[in-house]
């Protein structure tokens, strides 16, 4: 990972080694008392996917998204869960662990990063719930379908320049973990997940490909939904993807030791 440089020395395969160690005790201790076990990383979507199919198709008629809408709504709200759990975690990523933080001689940047790839695991281990609503409602797949790869590679790129940024910035000012919560409420609304990009009229659709969650949401789509292919959305993602993690590994970089002295 870009971020491997980041923090104490250390050769990339100890790194990549110390950070499958931490995300598979991040999955443990998430699932070890729980009877339910897997299930909770399908069942959030699930609901919201069965409600919001529940209103926009029973009580006032649908008249974004396309058939199968609940298929539609699924290949958003999966991704999103990734993302929000992961953004909602980086505000207490330091703060969680503060006293093994400022112990361990690992870098720091594994603490951000070991969110990103347990949420990752859990994103994935949903996707057959995604086939499986697939096959049931009768959804068409596509050679589009080859894009998902590469939406999750702009996802994991995003949420590791977002972690970068948040994790830090949230120990120096706590008050900053409130605010990321307001903000991850109005985002869930201003990213095409109960609709597409192709439904927002006219100015609309072009300031929402300045959200880089359009893009992806639009890659994770085509390959059941190849109308909502929208190329601006797609290269807007890749570029504030890129531009996210530059600068996050920026200021990680300047302030590692300022938060270290905080916690």
């Amino acid at each position: 990972m870009t971020t491997a440089t980041v923090g104490a020395p250390g050769s990339p395969r100890r790194y990549f080694h110390s950070l499958w160690l931490l995300s598979a005790r991040d999955l443990r201790v998430r699932y070890a008392t729980s009877a339910l076990g897997y299930l909770w990383s399908v069942l959030d979507p699930l609901v919201m996917s069965a409600i919001y199919w529940f209103v926009f198709t029973v009580i006032f008629g649908r008249g974004v998204g396309e058939e199968p809408y609940i298929v539609f709504l699924i290949t958003a709200l999966l991704p999103w869960v990734w993302f929000n759990a992961a953004v909602s975690d980086f505000t207490k990523a330091f703060s969680k662990d503060a006293r093994l933080v400022r112990s361990t001689a690992i870098p720091r940047s594994i603490w951000v990063n070991r969110i990103v790839l347990s949420k990752g695991i859990e994103f994935l281990c949903s996707l057959p719930v995604l086939a499986l609503f697939a096959i049931v409602s009768g959804a068409t797949v596509g050679w589009g379908i080859l894009w998902v790869p590469v939406a999750v590679l702009i996802q994991t790129m995003l949420l590791v320049g977002l972690g970068m940024l948040v994790a830090p910035l949230c120990v120096m000012w706590g008050d900053l973990e409130r605010t990321t919560r307001l903000i991850l409420r109005a985002l869930f609304y201003a990213s095409p997940i109960i609709y597409g990009v192709s439904d927002l009229p006219g100015v609309f659709r072009e300031l929402a490909a300045f959200n880089p969650l359009s893009g992806i949401f639009t890659l994770y789509r085509v390959g059941f939904f190849p109308d909502q292919w929208d190329t601006f959305a797609v290269v807007m993602s890749v570029v504030i993807s890129a531009a996210f993690l530059v600068v996050g590994i920026a200021v990680f970089r300047r302030l590692e030791r300022p938060m270290l002295k905080e916690l």
